[in-house]
């Protein structure tokens, strides 16, 4: 990395953009690790297993297909709830130069709701919901302002590697985190624990180990951005929503980066479908137990950061819209493997598949992202990013829950609209013209002057 090279400043004061170094590029990398185990465990694999067949099972008189509708309204009202206050946050981030201290907040909420759903057993399933609920909007504030951090830390022709490195870490995060939770789970049955047992103590292993390696990044990670000067009459409020404003009013200087934001969000609801509902669908429909789960979404993980990592490197050398297009193309073929296995050796080919296009596709989106922004206003537009994000993720999982339920809980046929959503998101990516995106950003002097409040 050149660390001699100027860019734009923030809010118009002189700062030095993409000089940081090792130590602090890898405490921003390391968030990702964190934050990984909450995915994989709450959302992804032990904990949503755990709500759709114990807590909210047919045990407890819930009918076929509520149980996995109740679990995908619980992150749908989460989501809808970050897709409203994250670009309002990224805003008063920006303008305040505070990105750093909500990203604690949010990383202490997601902790603390975390190791609370502890306490969540059989029957306990508006309980669940909450916890899960807050958790998530903790979660994913956290994503938000983290990937905000990138623009500053990193030139524009590192983006893609650096967020790839990040997506990578992120996977092995993950599979750390399952990895002592599968140790633990296999102990305990071998003590004759039950679910209602081991699984509260994954819910604190999985909070523990976000608390302890998240905390190199409040320790290193640098706030480069000063804060703006305003009018001291408006309230951060009242100023974050006129920055919102003045973005919204520019969208046709940045129409690749809106565009893009459209197909982002259609394909996004795919990606954001299986990681809320893969290991149910593994569950519920190929037989698969706790510790199968735990197993191949461990092996996941690690194709996963692979593709994170050889896609991030891809992405600098060919561009990101090939490289997007490469990814949706894997996810296509992933899908249609799930749709038609027929046994558990299926599911295992199918879930790797996924694992490399999952990696690729989340990495490869944050940095276009990243690279359409301007770096002035990189809070306020990789909160647009979190907007698309979560409402992909309401309507993806929503679409499938629902269609669960009408279904009479028949997953491949709720399956299909996920393979739908990748189908259109390769078709709607190749209106993105990715140079003109980067000039737009490049040449914005997106600085709101006094006649905006």
């Amino acid at each position: 990395m050149n660390s001699n090279q100027n860019k734009p400043s923030i809010d118009g004061n002189s700062q030095l953009i993409g000089n940081a170094g090792h130590r602090e590029l890898l405490s921003w990398a390391l968030y990702d690790f964190a934050n990984s185990g909450y995915t994989t465990v709450v959302q992804t694999t032990i904990f949503s297993a755990y709500f759709v067949g114990v807590v909210a099972g047919e045990a407890q008189g819930v009918t076929p297909g509520l149980s996995t509708l109740l679990w995908s309204l619980a992150i749908g009202i989460a989501n809808f709830i970050v897709m409203i206050s994250g670009p309002l946050i990224g805003a008063i981030a920006d303008h305040r130069a505070c990105k750093k201290p909500f990203l604690l907040i949010s990383s202490v909420g997601c902790i603390v709701s975390t190791a609370s759903l502890a306490l969540v057993g059989p029957g306990d399933i508006w309980l669940g919901m909450v916890l899960v609920t807050f958790s998530a909007i903790m979660f994913a504030s956290g994503e938000n302002l983290i990937a905000a951090f990138l623009p500053e830390i990193v030139t524009e022709e590192n983006m893609g590697k650096m967020s790839g490195y990040g997506w990578s870490l992120g996977y092995f995060g993950g599979l750390l985190t399952l990895g002592i939770c599968l140790a633990y789970i296999t102990w305990a049955k071998q003590q004759g624990m039950s679910e209602t047992h081991y699984v509260p103590v994954t819910l604190l292993i999985t909070a523990t180990i976000f608390a302890l390696t998240a905390m190199p990044t409040f320790l290193w990670l640098r706030e480069r951005a000063i804060p703006a000067e305003w009018d001291r009459s408006l309230s951060s409020l009242q100023v974050s929503f006129a920055r919102l404003k003045h973005t919204f009013k520019e969208a046709a200087r940045f129409r690749d980066l809106v565009w893009f934001l459209i197909t982002l969000g259609v394909y996004q609801s795919g990606v954001s479908t299986v990681v809320v509902l893969a290991a149910i669908y593994a569950q519920e429909v190929m037989g698969f137990d706790t510790q199968s789960l735990i197993v191949l979404i461990m092996v996941v993980n690690v194709t996963a950061a692979v593709g994170a990592f050889i896609c991030g490197h891809l992405q600098d050398r060919m561009g990101s819209v090939p490289t997007l297009a490469i990814t949706l193309l894997i996810w296509i073929v992933a899908v249609l493997a799930a749709l038609f296995a027929s046994e558990p050796a299926h599911m295992w080919i199918a879930g790797n598949i996924i694992g490399l296009a999952m990696g690729a596709s989340q990495s490869v989106g944050r940095a276009l992202v990243s690279k359409f922004s301007p770096a002035e206003r990189a809070g306020e537009f990789l909160g647009l990013w979190g907007l698309v994000n979560r409402l992909s993720a309401i309507v993806g999982p929503l679409s499938y829950g629902l269609i669960n339920y009408w279904s009479n809980g028949n997953h491949r046929m709720s399956l299909l609209s996920t393979l739908s959503f990748f189908i259109v998101g390769l078709v709607l990516l190749s209106k993105v013209n990715e140079r003109r995106g980067k000039a737009a950003a490049l040449s914005s002097g997106a600085i709101i002057d006094d006649a905006d409040y």
